[in-house]
């Protein structure tokens, strides 16, 4: 499918126009920000491992009945995915305190909590993006209370699942925020997960030695963030097609190569 002219351009990715209105490409980037666009850097092959690791858990995921606005992936950076207007809330879900929950309530870090904790946060950036309450997002018409329980009980089945799939290639699924938005097809507006599910919007720990495998290795100054994207790939299944391994081996040759020069 063609791609047309740009439609967004955020932190992570680009949305492109296609000829279908209710089709975009979804590119990925290499930026990698943190701490709200505060701390920024490019690293080169990220967004190659977050398409695949995206498109792995977003097809498990149409397969269980938990719609998501993916079609199919086009190629190493590229996927088709349904146009969607994306309701201005991040939707966090929580198995174990850390990041923000620990600085807020002085939580110690790594505690299990007893239940998923569900949190709202206002997306904007400009005011930090906020924490809300169930109670802003209905008196301000995000969204209306059936609306919000059928998001808050699709991320119940989501977190079901990802703390499977992650436990079984011994990951343990701290938290992870995604977004919803509204698809228009047939005259009828639906709410579907959108965005991405990957190492950039889920805390990752190895179940043994708890090492990082996710953007805090970024956002702690941990190490070598790429090799953590892969390693989490590497577990899931999806790198063992030889091109794949190599695009990622040779992005990151090309950019040792540019900063010696």
């Amino acid at each position: 499918m063609k791609k047309g002219k740009k439609l967004y351009e955020g932190k992570a990715k680009i949305i492109y126009a296609t000829s279908d209105k209710n089709l975009v490409i979804q590119y990925f980037k290499d930026d990698a920000t943190a701490f709200n666009n505060q701390k920024k850097s490019t690293i080169e092959g990220k967004g190659v491992l977050n398409n695949r690791i995206s498109e792995h858990i977003l097809s498990n995921l149409n397969q269980i009945g938990i719609k998501n606005h993916l079609v199919k992936r086009l190629n190493m950076r590229e996927q088709l995915v349904k146009l969607v207007d994306i309701i201005p809330i991040e939707f966090i879900v929580r198995n174990i305190a850390t990041g923000s929950l620990t600085k807020r309530l002085g939580i110690e870090d790594g505690t299990v909590l007893e239940y998923p904790l569900i949190e709202y946060c206002l997306k904007d950036d400009k005011l930090g993006d906020p924490n809300i309450s169930r109670e802003h997002i209905l008196a301000f018409n995000w969204l209306d209370a059936i609306q919000l329980d059928l998001i808050d009980k699709n991320l119940k089945r989501l977190n079901d699942f990802l703390l499977g799939l992650f436990r079984g290639v011994g990951i343990k699924l701290v938290d992870f925020k995604v977004e919803f938005g509204f698809t228009h097809e047939s005259g009828k507006n639906k709410i579907i997960l959108a965005d991405e599910i990957s190492p950039d919007t889920c805390r990752l720990w190895d179940s043994i030695t708890d090492k990082k495998l996710d953007k805090d290795r970024f956002r702690k100054d941990l190490g070598d963030l790429i090799a953590a994207y892969t390693e989490v790939a590497k577990r899931l299944g999806i790198l063992h097609e030889q091109s794949n391994v190599s695009a990622v081996n040779v992005t990151k040759l090309s950019s040792i190569k540019k900063k010696s020069k």
